[in-house]
């Protein structure tokens, strides 16, 4: 499954949570750091509500990005 990820950029390092999973996060000292700790966060999360019978969520979330003029 593909599962959007937001990515915010904090003081020191880089934060990412996954919308259509409540309560998966995860961080990390660079973008390509926080993208593999939140896949890794991602696989333990389902694994952890598949052991709890939890129905696990589909992908439903959409992310894009538009440009504004400034």
């Amino acid at each position: 499954m593909k599962y959007a990820i937001i990515i915010e950029e904090g003081p020191g390092n880089y934060s990412a949570y996954v919308p259509d999973i409540p309560g998966c996060v995860s961080a990390g000292d660079t973008i390509e750091d926080v993208k593999a700790n939140i896949r890794d966060a991602i696989v333990f999360h389902i694994e952890g509500m598949k052991e709890d019978g939890e129905k696990i969520p589909l992908p439903t979330s959409i992310s894009d990005s538009v440009e504004v003029a400034a």
